[in-house]
Parts: C-alpha cells; structure tokens; sequence
C-alpha cells in the first residue's frame, strides 16, 4: 500500500506563498504519478497539478504560472510552491498517487488546510 502524508498547510494573506510537501511511501511504479487536489467547503474536489515519475507536470488553468509542482524521487517527496495566492485557492489540500500499472491505483492523503485571508 501507498501511505501519504501532507504537511505545510495554513494561514497566509492573499499575494503571498506557501508550500506545501507529501511525504510518500510505496513503490516505483506505484507513485508514478503524483497530485495535489483542493476541495473548498460545497465545491467539488478538483485537481491542482500532477506530475509523473519522469517530471511530465499537469496544471489546472486556474493556477498555472503561479504554482509548481515538483517531485523529489530520491527522498520520495512532492511538493507544491503556491505563490500569489488568492482567497479563492483556500482549501483542503489533498496529495494523490496513482500507480502506473494497469491497476491505475489511487491513493490518498489526508489532506492539510491552506486558508487565505487577510
């Protein structure tokens, strides 16, 4: 099985930055591919960016050119760096791996809060 951990969650004023890491456990082929995902309180949960093994990055629109995705193979980390963050990017974030098998196996984090206010 696949553990995830999120981390680094919480208040920030709009403009500012925050990143956040998921700390994966599983194999290779198991966290192919990697995702954030944020779901807002009444609001479908939607996905932010992924990125694969071999560092192919997927943005939603609503957060390409401020936020990047990244992945640290070695120490099996994820991270997310939000940067200009508006009121509207406040969320539960969740980590998501999906394995590159045919399985196409989905696991999840918990998921960390990111609040932007003023």
């Amino acid at each position: 099985q696949v553990q995830l951990v999120e981390s680094g969650g919480g208040l920030v004023q709009p403009g500012g930055s925050l990143t956040l890491s998921c700390a994966a456990s599983g194999s290779i082929v198991e966290t192919w591919t990697m995702g954030w995902y944020r779901q807002a309180p009444g609001k479908q949960r939607e996905l932010v960016a992924e990125i694969t093994r071999l560092a192919v990055t997927n943005y939603s629109d609503s957060v390409k050119g401020r936020f990047t995705i990244s992945r640290d193979n070695a120490k099996n980390l994820v991270y997310l760096q939000m940067n200009s963050l508006k009121p509207e990017d406040a969320a539960v974030y969740y980590c998501k791996s999906r394995s590159g098998l045919a399985s196409r196996a989905e696991y999840w984090g918990q998921g960390t809060q990111v609040t932007v206010s003023s």
